[in-house]
């Protein structure tokens, strides 16, 4: 698997840890996870930090399944119901991936499934 950052000395430098794009062949797209027990299915307990650690170790289970690691990723969709906590899920973001960062986007949302306050999909090559 191939990827490269891309990016042009024409933009302002990127604040915080992702790539303004990314070239990869061979996607796989994983649907939005919220912070799902994976044995009860319930929403877990805690602040968005904890639900975006769990959103990461579901994230993992499904590129493990599909025979690629936080490494292959490509893009990143997050989605917030408070635009405010964007620090501390980007906290928990700078931790699960290393250079060259994925593209990414955020997004504030007014409601997400089962009351999350944040959602995570990815694409990965």
């Amino acid at each position: 698997m191939t990827r490269h950052a891309i990016t042009s000395e024409k933009l302002a430098p990127v604040a915080g840890p992702f790539s303004p794009a990314m070239k990869a062949t061979s996607a796989i797209y994983l649907s939005g996870q919220v912070a799902q027990d994976p044995v009860t299915g319930k929403l877990i307990p805690g602040d968005v930090k904890a639900q975006a650690e769990q959103i990461f170790a579901n994230l993992k289970v499904v590129l493990e399944a599909a025979g690629k690691t936080l490494a292959d990723v490509v893009r990143v969709g997050v989605y917030l119901t408070d635009i405010s906590d964007f620090a501390a899920v980007n906290e928990v973001y700078a931790r699960h991936f290393n250079t060259p960062f994925p593209a990414r986007t955020c997004i504030g949302v007014a409601a997400l499934p089962l009351g999350a306050t944040v959602e995570i999909d990815l694409i990965a090559n």
